[in-house]
């Protein structure tokens, strides 16, 4: 029995990890069907051995806490997760269950694609979309409210006569042609490439700034009616979609209304020979009772609804010959194992690299050179390795040593690799790297950062490779260069020209540009934006302490250390002072955009704002020089009140201090 128990503790520890991973960090390390091994798994032992079932366990909630930094909504009605079964048996066993409970009543069903994506709840109130949220634990999801607005599929109002509350759920994705798009995109700008659509979206719904969420493809299917007031409930799921769709709501037009079993088995085997067809990720379909009347008599048990079961479609896979395991070097240094297969088709697509993410994956799954492996197309997009076949192992394998692989050193230059407490990755630490070199100067001159149109990774690599540039601030004396530019192979005086425009034009580029062109590891666009506003130039951030930068609420201990070990670095040092001698902007004062208009005005902050953190905006405040205190007092010019204020709101109006609400704040800053 401690056997037991020990096992059903590591199957707990093991699957709220990749809750974790998947649900708050949107960064899964294993497939779903990895995945579903596991919770079958625990399941099983939990049944038989029932005096280990604790309400803790992952079995009994559905996915993972929400983030705080959103705001939390309370689900009036439990957003649950659903079963899953993975062939016609397992189908039918359920069936025969829901009958026996149904008193041999047999059902209409409404079958639907399960997609994936993110599920949200979206409520309306006289009409008006006013609160938007993910599932989180299923009772409370995180307040995305502002994110959600920016989908042009969601309603924000809906039409006349319309009832006083009503909440759907949907599911929100980005179309496979749009995710290609967008990486494609990501890829010629020099930034990391999402890994599958459901990624995609789900990392935008959590952006902080929700112009980053419009300029997402996102899309959404709402799928069900959690509430409705001030009208007559629909007696049946399929009028309810039709209700919904009627009001404005985009509905799947690929749900279908079967009255038996034998139909829904019929549906999900035309789909899973269509699947590659759709538009958008599906792994399965989902089969859901169509009277409501019986739903509510079946209820739901623990974590998933007894009147619904998700039937899976099988994963896209292959087995092939990894025939060696490769190393390439990112542009912050990174050591990237990648496997090298022999070529094999999945889904019509010929597969010939995947990915391994880092040795602790290659480990974890003992995948060797050598081995037959499983491939399957994550999210039916990018190809990973799954496991070895251990039946087919040659005899003389070993596992697998990044560091021996590449005999402790840089595979481009040399230097000593080295792997940093907590992390997982190789590092090179040579700046002056020529892979590292090549991909920053494309990375410093992509559209996201310094936008110097004519410079992407093949005019990286030449300008490198002639010696014209030997770091990316150096793209700034090739104007001294141009003969040597026009000995280059199809480049003509008009693209010269035009490239020698670009690179002057870049020197207006605003801080938070240069701050992300710089390259510093863990610091992406957003972050970029967050320091530029925090220190206001580059002489500012260069000086700051790892405890000044975590008393920024974005920034954790990870990125203070990789800011604080940049600007540590003397070749780093060099390269910014020659951003300074060629006239590159360097603080948001040199372009006129951090002009102090609430010098000298006090702020106090009272209940939750609805579109900003109040860290958030108390470091607009202190931008733009005014003072952000945590009580009222004469002092105090401003109060800016948001839901739920606390007594400083009635402390304010004796005093006759002005009070503004969120939307006065925000004019106030701009």
């Amino acid at each position: 029995m401690n056997d037991v128990q020990s096992e059903i503790d590591n199957l707990r520890a093991e699957i709220n990890r990749h809750n974790y991973l998947y649900y708050v960090l949107d960064s899964p390390e294993i497939s779903d069907d990895e995945y579903d091994s596991l919770i079958q798994r625990l399941r099983h032992l939990e049944e038989e051995f029932p005096q280990f079932l604790t309400p803790e366990s992952p079995t009994q909630r559905v996915g993972a806490a929400p983030l705080e930094v959103f705001g939390v909504v309370e689900h009036k009605v439990p957003l649950l997760s659903l079963g899953n079964v993975f062939s016609k048996e397992e189908l039918e066993a359920w069936y025969k269950r829901t009958l026996k409970l149904l008193d041999g009543q047999n059902p209409d069903f409404v079958c639907e694609h399960k997609m994936d994506g993110l599920s949200v709840s979206l409520t309306y109130i006289d009409g008006r979309f006013t609160v938007g949220a993910t599932r989180g634990d299923g009772y409370k999801g995180e307040n995305i409210t502002q994110n959600l607005r920016t989908i042009k599929s969601i309603p924000l109002i809906l039409p006349k006569g319309t009832p006083s509350l009503i909440e759907v759920r949907g599911e929100v994705f980005i179309p496979r042609e749009s995710f290609n798009k967008l990486n494609r995109e990501r890829a010629a700008e020099g930034l990391p490439l999402f890994a599958n659509p459901r990624n995609a979206a789900a990392g935008s719904l959590r952006q902080l700034d929700s112009s980053v969420t419009a300029r997402r493809p996102l899309d959404i299917y709402v799928y069900t009616m959690a509430r409705l007031e001030g009208e007559e409930f629909p007696e049946t799921h399929w009028e309810a979609l039709n209700y919904m769709k009627s009001l404005g709501f985009k509905i799947n037009p690929n749900n279908r209304l079967v009255d038996s079993i034998e139909q829904v088995e019929a549906y999900r085997n035309e789909w899973k020979e269509k699947r590659e067809s759709l538009p958008y990720d599906a792994d399965g379909i989902v089969a859901k009772i169509d009277r409501l009347d019986l739903q509510k008599r079946l209820g739901d048990v623990g974590r998933e609804p007894r009147w619904a079961i998700a039937y899976k479609f099988p994963a896209m896979q292959a087995h092939t010959i990894l025939k060696e395991i490769r190393i390439n070097v990112g542009r912050t240094g990174t050591l990237n194992p990648y496997a090298v297969l022999e070529p094999v088709s999945i889904g019509g697509v010929t597969i010939k690299q995947a990915t391994l993410h880092n040795e602790d994956d290659i480990r974890r799954k003992d995948v060797r050179e050598g081995d037959t492996v499983i491939i399957q197309r994550a999210g039916d997009v990018i190809p990973q390795v799954v496991g070895p076949v251990l039946s087919k192992r040659p005899a003389l394998s070993i596992p697998f040593s990044l560091s021996a692989k590449v005999n402790g050193v840089c595979p481009e230059c040399g230097s000593r690799i080295y792997k940093p407490e907590g992390e997982v990755m190789y590092y090179c630490p040579d700046a002056a790297c020529p892979a590292q070199a090549m991909l920053k100067i494309e990375h410093f001159a992509s559209r996201g950062a310094m936008d110097i149109r004519g410079i992407g990774e093949k005019m990286s690599m030449i300008l490198y490779e002639e010696g014209l540039v030997g770091d990316f601030a150096d793209l700034y004396t090739l104007k001294n260069k141009r003969e040597a530019l026009l000995n280059i192979e199809r480049m003509a005086e008009k693209s010269v020209d035009n490239m020698l425009e670009a690179i002057a034009n870049s020197k207006e580029r605003p801080l938070d540009k240069l701050i992300f062109a710089l390259g510093i590891r863990h610091v992406g666009e957003e972050m970029a934006d967050v320091l530029a506003n925090e220190f206001g130039s580059i002489d500012n951030l260069s000086k700051a302490t790892k405890e000044r930068l975590e008393e920024i609420p974005a920034i954790g201990p990870k990125i203070a250390d990789s800011i604080v070990a940049y600007f540590g670095n003397p070749k780093n040092r060099e390269i910014i002072e020659k951003l300074k001698e060629a006239g590159v902007t360097m603080s948001l004062e040199d372009t006129g955009t951090w002009k102090k208009t609430l010098a000298g005005l006090e702020f106090v902050i009272t209940g939750k704002l609805e579109s900003i953190s109040r860290p958030e905006a108390e470091g607009k405040i202190k931008q733009l020089g005014g003072i952000a205190k945590g009580d009222v007092t004469r002092k105090t010019d401003y109060l800016v009140v948001g839901a739920d204020p606390g007594s400083k709101l009635a402390r304010a109006k004796e005093m006759g201090i002005k009070i503004i609400d969120e939307s006065e704040f925000f004019k106030l800053l701009k």
